[in-house]
């Protein structure tokens, strides 16, 4: 039966206030839903796999609260954008019972900064209330869920010895009383979505559905991830000007007004985007994405990393397993060391701690207008903030903040 003929929401909510701090640096400059994935970035793809049967997109908004509104506009694809304002970071409870008092009857819910797939979407709305979960191999760093037949009993933030590998996805089908109930501030001193949905456990049901391609983006290496899920949906094409000996292996799309240079070989799921400049000589392994006007010198070497747009890497260097922001200038010979001695995995420093990215190759994280001196090498793992630079020959052993 289709999905209108049995529950009828023409409403979504899209949380996307928040400051996404374990992102930084790439979060000081932008809002986490924008930040570059393939040709697009997570709140472009959420709400176009969102159904046709949605004409409303209500969308939180905070920090950052500009950059959104002046990339989405006031309707997408033929769906109204209401924007609603938490001027302070209360928790996601709090920041989605602002939207409360616009809200008809039923509505889908999901955040803005994760990546979510129509077909899942679907799943979700064929039940009321639902919850959408997906099964992973780490279930100790997310929600775990616990379920009974169809129905979900329990719900487990970050449990150290969880009893499922169900997680909860962020994505809901819920009527707008579920506001009716009354909850707390957390320990964290925020409001919990969650505890909402703990509360119509308890006093009522909730469903479930179970999601195929739901991509968290929790920290920084989970854009490579991403990016090489969305890069895998790409099909070749070929719009830019491309010279003489070049090799183009597999699915690579060059956008208008590039210049792919004598020399270069390019490896798919690779995106370059519009006026850029590749080579010569140059090698852009798999996994890729490169956003528009930037330059690629010669004999430079790229792997699974995403490049924002205007950014210059000149000659002789190697950029493995990183995020580049955008505007920076990679200068000659620069090194972005991916791989420790060891084997072991790469750790990298979140708000006071090292943590582990489960990556035994993980190269850097650099935020907006940096400049590398000539010969920097740059340890994995090690970030470097905004509107920095570093020395020529300099080894970037601790984050440049």
């Amino acid at each position: 039966m289709h999905m209108n003929q049995r529950f009828l929401t023409r409403q979504a909510v899209v949380l996307a206030a928040g400051e996404g701090r374990r992102l930084r640096p790439l979060t000081l400059t932008r809002p986490k839903p924008l930040l570059p994935l393939a040709n697009t970035f997570a709140l472009k793809h959420n709400l176009e796999q969102l159904p046709k049967e949605i004409t409303e997109v209500i969308l939180v908004i905070g920090y950052k609260k500009e950059i959104i509104r002046e990339k989405i506009g006031n309707s997408y694809q033929g769906k109204k954008i209401r924007y609603v304002l938490q001027e302070k970071q209360r928790g996601t409870g709090h920041a989605a019972k602002k939207v409360s008092p616009f809200l008809k009857d039923n509505f889908l819910l999901l955040y803005g900064d994760d990546l979510y797939d129509k077909e899942d979407i679907k799943k979700c709305l064929f039940k009321k209330p639902c919850i959408s979960l997906k099964r992973v191999k780490n279930p100790s760093n997310f929600g775990v869920v616990v379920t009974k037949g169809q129905r979900v009993i329990g719900l487990l933030e970050k449990p150290q010895n969880p009893s499922s590998n169900l997680v909860n996805t962020g994505l809901y089908y819920l009527n707008k009383s579920i506001f009716n109930f009354k909850i707390k501030k957390s320990k964290r001193g925020e409001y919990e979505f969650t505890d909402y949905l703990k509360e119509l456990i308890e006093k009522d049901k909730l469903y479930f559905s179970l999601a195929k391609n739901w991509i968290p983006i929790s920290c920084s290496w989970n854009l490579l991830d991403a990016n090489e899920f969305l890069l895998k949906k790409l099909r070749r094409k070929i719009s830019g000007r491309i010279e003489k000996n070049i090799t183009l292996k597999g699915s690579v799309v060059v956008g208008k007004g590039t210049l792919i240079e004598s020399g270069s070989r390019i490896e798919g799921p690779v995106y370059i985007g519009k006026n850029c400049q590749i080579g010569p000589n140059s090698y852009i392994r798999p996994s890729t994405s490169i956003q528009d006007n930037c330059k690629v010198g010669q004999a430079v070497e790229i792997k699974n990393s995403v490049i924002g747009s205007n950014t210059k890497i000149p000659h002789l260097s190697y950029v493995g397993d990183s995020i580049i922001g955008e505007n920076c200038n990679l200068a000659a010979g620069t090194i972005i060391a991916n791989l420790r001695h060891d084997g072991q995995n790469i750790k990298t420093w979140i708000n006071g701690a090292f943590v582990d990215t489960g990556r035994r190759k993980f190269g850097t994280i650099i935020g907006d207008n940096v400049k590398t001196g000539v010969g920097t090498l740059v340890y994995p793992g090690r970030k470097i903030w905004p509107n920095k630079t570093t020395l020529p020959g300099e080894i970037v052993k601790k984050d440049i903040t």
